[in-house]
């Protein structure tokens, strides 16, 4: 399933899901993977829905947990690295909140594809 690429009409804010990962994202000194997030974060922000929606199934049952979510996107970064995030929406406002990124073999074990 693909994303949607058309603009959202509503404002999006991006945020990260707990000070931890925003500051592993903040700290991080690998240069091309750093510029490839950031690009990932604009265009996140820009539309929501421009990853692949994750089936329900295959959410982590550590993410709804951890996190009290009911969706997971993936956005498919160069070199075979996974952003994961989800979509909370309000009347107002759209919020983003960035849950992990990954290498591809991280990705396929944690949602056990």
């Amino acid at each position: 399933m693909e994303g949607r690429k058309e603009k959202v009409n509503k404002p999006c804010e991006v945020q990260f899901v707990n000070e931890k990962v925003q500051k592993t994202y903040e700290e991080l000194e690998e240069k091309p993977l750093k510029d490839q997030l950031e690009k990932a974060l604009g265009d996140i922000e820009e539309n929501p829905f421009c990853g692949i929606q994750i089936p329900k199934r295959l959410i982590p049952k550590d993410y709804i947990k951890k996190h009290g979510i009911s969706n997971v996107w993936k956005y498919n970064l160069p070199g075979a690295w996974r952003l994961i995030y989800s979509i909370r929406g309000g009347e107002a406002i759209i919020i983003t909140i960035i849950l992990d990124w990954m290498d591809h073999k991280t990705y396929e074990k944690k949602f056990k594809y």
